[in-house]
């Protein structure tokens, strides 16, 4: 079943649109199949799971963390990942590019927007996302490669729709200020209930969980 809901999505996803496994509580048998399948992008929502998966599944796709990051687990998340798509603060991002100094490695980050403005959730306020990637513009081992949202939840997907659009207007801005440093490559929005029309609005990377393994088992 993997293997065909794979083949379907990577043939359903138009040229430049990124598939990106959601593996929270899958088995590393499960993410195995999919990377088999053809899978490129696995994204964790925990480091220590994702370690405990790396034992089994190795270095055959790219690691991403969707997680909220807290600034005292980014050394490990620096070690591990080849992108991290939740950075929401400047002391976060700072971290970040400090152990991956002393690594000599660069991290392509994504600044999470909290695009539905929730207070009970994280991510950067829409009005502050600019001045944050200004502020992070400027380190030498933590690269802005972009944005990324998850909306709020809603019973229609349909309704995701002026989130993303916003989302994707705050990307073309920052875009437009060739901030050096900042390569504004990836949108990541969208999950198996509106990967569709986030794409329509201009997501590169696609967040892919249920549609490629199942419900989750409880």
């Amino acid at each position: 079943m993997i293997a065909e809901n794979v083949a379907a999505l990577l043939k359903e996803l138009p040229a430049g649109v990124l598939l990106e496994a959601a593996v929270k509580m899958r088995s590393s048998e499960e993410i195995t199949q999919a990377i088999s399948a053809g899978v490129k992008i696995i994204g964790e929502n925990y480091i220590q799971e994702a370690e405990e998966h790396y034992k089994t599944v190795g270095g055959r796709a790219e690691w991403h963390l969707i997680g909220h990051l807290q600034k005292n687990k980014a050394k490990k998340a620096s070690e591990f990942f080849q992108m991290i798509e939740t950075v929401d603060s400047v002391g976060t991002g700072q971290a970040i590019d400090r152990y991956c100094g002393r690594a000599s490695k660069v991290m392509p980050v994504l600044i999470e927007v909290n695009s539905g403005r929730e207070a009970q959730k994280d991510g950067a306020m829409p009005e502050n996302v600019e001045a944050l990637v200004r502020d992070l513009s400027g380190l030498k081992n933590m690269k802005v490669m972009g944005l990324m949202t998850m909306g709020p939840e809603l019973a229609n997907p349909e309704g995701l729709r002026p989130y993303f659009r916003e989302t994707k207007a705050l990307f073309d801005r920052i875009a437009a200020l060739t901030l050096p440093g900042v390569e504004m490559k990836h949108l990541s929005m969208g999950m198996t209930d509106s990967y569709k029309i986030a794409i329509e609005e201009g997501a590169t990377i696609v967040r892919i969980g249920s549609k490629i393994f199942g419900p989750r088992k409880a």
